[in-house]
This record gives C-alpha cells, sequence and structure tokens, in this order.
C-alpha cells in the first residue's frame, strides 16, 4: 500500500482555572496552547517501518515482516476505537522486549506508535512510512506534550488509511477536519494516552483535537466556542512533582477540614465559571482584563490553601507582580508551571525583562498564546523553517 505524505501539528494544554477541584466534581477549564507539536509522515519504499522522536533521543525502525505477525490479532476496528486492546498491547510489549515495570519514554511512545499503525491498517496492506516528530513542548510538565504526539499520530495516520480524508486541498496553507472525523482522531488520540498514561481523563487528547477552551466537569468533556486568543507567558519551574501525590495530599486535606476546605473548593467552582463567563463577551475590554486578573490572585491563593503551591511559584508570582502582572501555578503544582497574563497593550520591553527576570531565576519562560487551534493539517510552506529543517533531517 501506497501513502501519501502528510505534515500535521496538534497544540499543548492547559489549565487554566479548576486544577485539583475537578478532582472533587468541580468544573476545569482546559485551553490550549499555541506551543505546539509537529509530525511528518512520509512514505517509504523499503519495506520499513520508522519512528524519530528527536526530542527525547528515540529513533526506532522495524521490517513489515516482523510487524505483519500482529495483524491477526488486531480486532476489525478501523472506523472507531472502541475501548483499548490489552491483547494487542501486551503482545506489542513482549515484541518489544518488556513484560513486567514500566516502560521508558521513548519505548512508550513506540508501543503507542506500533499500536495505531496497526489498528488502522490491519484490514489492509501494511505500508512502508517513516513519521518524524519534533514539538515546542517539553516533557513531563504537565503541558499535554504525550497528548498532542498521541493525536497527532491519529490524524496522520487515519488520513493515511484513507479513514478519514485529507483536510488539506492544494490551495490551502493550513485546514482542519469536519466535526465527524475529528471524533474519530481524537478517540484514537485516547488510546494512545492510555496506552501512556494508564487511565487518562480525556481532556488534555480532546484539547489537542479541538483546541480553544474546553470545559471539563464529571467526566464530560465541552468544548466552548469564541474563545479569544489571550497573550500568556509560561513558565516552567523544573521543579519535579507528583501528580499523584499532590492529588493525596488536596484529599486528605479536604478529609481533615471539610468545613473549611469544601467552601474552597465551591469557591473555585465559581472562578471558573466566572472566567468562563468573561471570556465569552466580546469584545474583552479593559475591565475584563482586570477580572481576570484577580481571579488569577484569588485561584493562586486557593491553591496555596489547598497545599499544592511551592517557593518556587511563590517566586514566579512575585517576580512577575513586580511588573504589574498576574500569575498563578496551572496543573498539578508543587513545581511544575505557571502562567501569566499579559495584556494586549503590555509593552514589549516589560515582557522581555520579565522573561529574564524569570530566567535569571534558574526558569524556562517563553512568550506564547492560549485558545489556539486544534489538530491542523499543513503545507511545508505554512511552518516555520527551523522546524521543517528538524522533519527533515531525520
Amino acid at each position: 500500500m501506497q501513502v501519501k505524505d502528510c505534515l500535521v501539528s496538534a497544540p499543548g494544554k492547559t489549565i487554566l482555572h479548576g486544577e485539583h477541584a475537578v478532582v472533587h466534581g468541580k468544573v476545569a477549564l482546559a485551553v490550549s496552547l499555541n506551543l505546539r507539536t509537529y509530525l511528518k509522515l512520509r512514505a517509504s519504499s523499503n519495506d520499513k517501518v520508522c519512528i524519530n522522536l528527536p526530542n527525547i533521543d528515540t529513533f526506532r525502525c522495524w521490517d513489515l515482516s516482523e510487524l505483519k505477525q500482529f495483524v491477526p490479532f488486531v480486532n476489525d476496528k478501523k472506523d472507531e476505537a472502541q475501548r483499548l486492546d490489552a491483547e494487542l498491547v501486551r503482545r506489542l510489549r513482549d515484541f518489544m522486549g518488556v513484560t513486567n515495570g514500566s516502560l521508558d519514554n521513548g519505548s512508550m511512545a513506540s508501543l503507542a506508535f506500533l499500536y495505531i499503525y496497526l489498528s488502522v491498517f490491519a484490514s489492509g496492506e501494511l505500508p512502508g512510512l517513516t513519521i518524524t516528530v519534533w514539538s515546542e513542548l517539553p516533557t513531563g510538565a504537565g503541558l499535554g506534550s504525550s497528548a498532542a504526539y498521541s493525536v497527532c499520530l491519529a490524524a496522520a495516520l487515519l488520513c493515511a488509511a484513507g479513514t478519514i480524508p485529507a483536510s488539506l486541498r492544494e490551495w490551502d496553507q493550513t485546514a482542519r477536519w469536519c466535526q465527524e472525523d475529528l471524533e474519530c482522531i481524537n478517540s484514537w488520540a485516547f488510546q494512545g494516552e492510555t496506552i501512556i498514561h494508564g487511565n487518562p481523563s480525556g481532556v488534555d487528547n480532546a484539547v489537542g483535537t479541538w483546541g480553544g477552551m474546553l470545559r471539563f466537569l464529571a467526566g464530560k468533556i465541552i468544548p466552548l466556542s469564541r474563545v479569544p486568543l489571550l497573550r500568556i507567558l509560561l513558565t516552567n519551574t523544573k521543579v519535579p512533582r507528583s501528580t499523584k501525590v499532590l492529588v493525596a495530599r488536596v484529599k486528605d486535606k479536604i478529609n481533615k477540614f471539610p468545613s473549611i476546605m469544601n467552601p474552597v473548593l465551591e469557591s473555585v467552582d465559581a472562578i471558573s465559571y466566572t472566567c468562563e463567563k468573561v471570556l465569552t463577551c466580546e469584545p474583552i475590554t479593559g475591565e475584563h482584563y482586570s477580572i481576570l486578573e484577580e481571579l488569577i490572585d484569588i485561584n493562586q491563593h486557593h491553591l496555596n490553601v489547598m497545599g499544592v503551591g511551592h517557593p518556587a511559584l511563590d517566586t514566579l508570582c512575585r517576580v512577575t507582580l513586580a511588573k504589574g502582572l498576574h500569575s498563578k501555578l496551572t496543573g498539578a503544582g508543587g513545581g511544575g508551571c505557571g502562567i501569566t497574563l499579559l495584556r494586549p497593550e503590555t509593552d514589549s520591553s516589560v515582557v522581555q525583562s520579565t522573561v529574564q527576570d524569570l530566567k535569571d531565576c534558574g526558569f524556562d519562560c517563553w512568550e506564547t498564546s492560549i485558545g489556539g487551534p486544534g489538530v491542523q493539517q499543513h503545507s511545508p510552506s505554512s511552518v516555520k523553517e527551523e522546524i521543517l529543517d528538524i522533519l527533515d533531517r531525520y
């Protein structure tokens, strides 16, 4: 089977409001992050299937003859991924030489790739191809890097298999798929996330698929329309943390002080709803930005009350407030990342000096935006030259 070359990208994600409260039945607002993962799929005539992941120093290559042994064990579910095929995953783990314990990042990413590749192509002839993935997102920072990877994999492989049509027409620079095709992409991306994370919420891959902002409540994910692009600083404190430990810490505090902590959760819930209401206003005025800044400050204090703050995050808030900017942690807390809201009129000199101050603290910092598009197909001319150079190098 001959496949057509394909270039796709998907965004990372960040939590605007509602982290931790969402675990206890409250609303969380997840937004796309304009740092993207790019995937280039190229047809190959050498009967090999290869994957290049330069961000995590991974290169794997298999002969088609090796992979054909798995075809009889693939369920006929090309059109839609209903649930993870545990038997296929087990056989692939055996094939990769890992039967017990957890896989490293490169092996886990390769496993997710092989699973989706075999599943979408098994009813026909397995094609030779090479996939190269490069990301602007740091890994392990809670910014949805694995979900962006899974979304890109799903979109490119489904498109190559003909399960969904190519969205890009000859005269397009970028293009998106219809709602039905996006649902198919999201379904398969969730399978990739399940392989990588075990029990994902589905929020990260949904943001990577649809982009913009999504409301997450009690397992239901609702994409929201008319969300403006907001300028932000994204700061990675580079302090490692365990989401599992932090979630347990919040739960213990709620159990110990329910009359104190439950109102905090209710307040965070109200913050999320208020923020959503403000962001659906058109246009967003200076008064609206003032409200958004206050909500950020209040939520950051609430997160400290929950016990998920960290001195590095306090430093982030202090440094940015000295410039008149407002910040909060995003994600699990305990270190990790924070976001800083930038008003449209914020001068570039203020942004640059703030970024430098944060880097002087030992942090990584980027100016970016939130609320941008989800998974897209690109023409090569629509992608930055430096990204194309990386994708073409392998």
